[in-house]
């Protein structure tokens, strides 16, 4: 769970998954990032087993998702041998590039799914205290070099890959909505995609305070994040077991106390611990599971996400994996695990051709269908909605308030309701 950043900010930062391992021993098995929720403790001697993989059919120059080979002044040294090929990036305000840079058997949605989050974490939220403009955090980590590595299998120690500059995201870690593991809500292959690019912004971007080599574009923000860690910590309400020490131990000789205990509470924000057997969240090492135990439980973590710098719903474009088949939920259901962390979603995106079809929720939501039969499904009667058809572009506007919001749909056949259904076609 540590930041595993090697560039010229974050020196030091190498604390192994071994060493994190057999140094965190609570009631809940806690593992480092992207490791296993099982029962037993992970030993040195234990490694997970990396999951099938499914190895991409060659990418072209650049394709519609954006994907394209790793660049010529990025191939020497993320290189075919060390199985890098394929690219993407985020451009910043001052016309620097945030590099991306995966290997060989990521799948495509999963190279989305990270640019995506990245986007989220430096799209501006208007009217918040420090995310209003958030282009400055976007040019300091350009300046500063920062890379984004995604990597076959597991943080186990066996890919070379990970010894380069950059901020590691491995494959067992990376959920992709609609895939068995999103589904499920696996903990044997959670999702820490939230939190190992939240660390890449927040080294690169933010900044952290105690050293003039971290100093980013919101020292302020830092300066509250950093406060509330430390009320966290000695509170009892982040990291408090004794078998932690050591653990706390590295973690404040790096200077990474921060990051670690922010990517807890955004953690458990954006609801990937809601579905979790333990008790508290982050492998149970933190109090709050939920957006709504923050109030109460940590009201000073609570108070670092409301309207400061993180938006309060997720704002990139969910690709559901093409496996998927059924209705996925975008509202709240306590019997579907997943939907502790979909409830946040507001756009989604069908893959493949199976068909399936999307349960909206409260927000404004954008839903475009795959290649199969897709159904919009609402939660009140027909005559409730107001329904238009321009072009081919659906929009379904709930006349209740705080239900199903406005939905702009394409590619979408049918519009289910709690006394009809609608074809689109026969609007």
């Amino acid at each position: 769970m540590t930041l595993m950043n090697k560039g010229p900010l974050a020196k030091g930062f190498t604390t192994s998954f071994t060493k994190v391992a057999l140094a965190i021993v609570i009631s809940t098995t806690l593992v480092a990032c992207g490791g296993s929720s099982s029962d037993k403790k992970t030993t040195a001697e234990e490694t997970v087993t990396p999951p099938a993989t499914i190895t991409p059919t060659t990418t072209p120059a650049s394709n519609d998702l954006g994907i394209s080979v790793v660049p010529d002044e990025l191939k020497n040294t993320y290189s075919a041998a060390l199985k890098f090929d394929r690219y993407t990036k985020v451009n910043t305000p001052n016309g620097g590039v945030i590099h991306i840079i995966a290997q060989n058997e990521i799948m495509e949605n999963q190279i989305v799914r990270a640019r995506g989050i990245l986007q989220h974490y430096l799209t501006d939220f208007p009217g918040s205290t420090y995310g209003a403009d958030k282009s400055a955090v976007a040019n300091k980590m350009a300046e500063n070099g920062a890379i984004l590595l995604l990597l076959n299998g597991v943080d186990d120690g066996s890919n070379a890959g990970a010894e380069l500059d950059g901020q590691p995201l491995y494959y067992g870690e990376m959920q992709v909505e609609g895939h068995s593991w999103y589904i499920t809500q696996n903990y044997e292959y959670r999702d820490a995609s939230f939190e190992e690019i939240l660390h890449l912004v927040h080294d690169y971007g933010i900044g952290v305070d105690q050293g003039a080599e971290f100093d980013g574009a919101l020292p302020k923000y830092q300066a509250d994040i950093r406060a509330a860690q430390v009320t966290a910590l000695s509170g009892k309400l982040w990291a408090w077991s004794a078998g932690e020490a050591s653990w706390i131990a590295e973690l404040t000789a790096e200077n990474s106390l921060s990051q670690e205990y922010l990517a807890s509470v955004v953690d458990s924000y954006y609801g990937l611990w809601g579905a979790f057997t333990g008790k508290y969240g982050m492998w149970g090492m933190y109090i709050a599971k939920t957006r709504s135990d923050m109030a109460e439980k940590d009201p000073q973590g609570s108070a670092i996400m409301a309207n400061q710098f993180f938006h309060p719903y997720l704002t990139y474009n969910a690709r559901i994996d093409a496996s998927f088949v059924g209705d996925f939920s975008l509202k709240f259901n306590s019997s579907l695990s997943y939907t502790h962390h979909a409830q946040y979603l507001k756009d989604v995106t069908l893959t493949g051709s199976k068909d399936s079809n999307v349960v909206v929720n409260q927000f404004d939501n954008n839903i475009t269908g795959n290649a199969g039969v897709n159904t919009v499904v609402f939660a009140g009667q027909a005559a409730q909605y107001q329904i238009t058809n321009k072009n081919g572009v659906v929009k379904v506007e709930d006349l209740q308030d705080d239900r199903d919001g406005m939905n702009t749909l394409a590619d979408i056949e049918k519009l289910q309701f709690s006394d009809s259904t609608i074809e689109v076609s026969s609007l």
